[in-house]
């Protein structure tokens, strides 16, 4: 199972999503954590990782993806960076770190004024999602940037459902429902999490979404998880709101 979790930035999308890790990996699932934020350095800590070699360097950096893609409108669908078996072991060990069965491994970093634009970055995401193959114990979240560039790079096309963020803040309905139109062309599973709310605030966001009977968990503020998010350190032990969500995922 291939997850996306998108939303507004610091909507608390890399808090559920090391949430999720921790949590399937303590049912025995092999959890892969794709990091696809050009911009975010702290989820590491978050998983209780080292940071891996960005994977973007594998393949030359920047310039070496677009020597290897080099036409003018590459076919980002089509694999033509991947010439060996993908899977969770295969991945070379420097790109990958580990914390027992979570693993993470990074895309690739924006890391200095000027260089360019993050498209190579786009086209080896959508390529290594779409390589990677499953055993059936495995599950990948992938972690995205804020706003919607990733559904322009076809990045969410490689995944079997959407886990859409909201908090709450007016710009985070509003992305919802953009968000929600471009997942109906996918014509793919979708849900909402909400983030950081009270019964008050749920109900006014459930009467502002197009599609409510999509929420499929309420994450309450919590003093703890935000202490953690501030700190950097993981929460492995379960987490009863994960625990709804995730049987959601189940029953879905």
């Amino acid at each position: 199972m291939k997850l996306i979790i998108c939303g507004k930035g610091g909507s608390g999308k890399s808090t559920i999503t090391s949430l999720l890790a921790h949590e399937y990996a303590r049912t025995n699932h092999n959890v892969l954590i794709v990091d696809t934020d050009e911009s975010n350095g702290g989820l590491h800590r978050l998983l209780g990782t080292k940071v891996p070699k960005d994977l973007l360097h594998y393949f030359g950096g920047k310039q070496g993806i677009k020597e290897k893609m080099p036409s003018k409108k590459p076919d980002c669908a089509t694999n033509q960076l991947f010439d060996w078996p993908l899977s969770i072991d295969t991945i070379p060990e420097e790109y990958i770190s580990k914390n027992g069965s979570v693993s993470l491994v990074s895309i690739g970093k924006i890391t200095h004024s000027g260089e360019g634009c993050a498209c190579p970055m786009g086209m080896l995401s959508r390529q290594f999602l779409k390589s990677l193959t499953l055993e059936k114990n495995d599950v990948v979240i992938i972690d995205t940037e804020a706003g919607i560039e990733h559904f322009g790079r076809g990045i969410d096309a490689e995944a079997d459902c959407v886990l859409m963020v909201v908090d709450p803040s007016f710009e985070s309905v509003g992305l919802a429902h953009t968000i929600t139109s471009m997942i109906k062309e996918l014509d793919m599973p979708f849900y909402y999490v909400l983030n950081r709310v009270t019964p008050e605030i749920s109900s006014k966001i459930r009467s502002s979404l197009e599609n409510p009977e999509n929420i499929i968990a309420e994450i309450p503020e919590d003093s703890k998880i935000l202490t953690n998010g501030l700190m950097g350190t993981p929460i492995t032990e379960a987490y009863p709101p994960i625990l709804t969500l995730i049987k959601g995922i189940q029953q879905a």
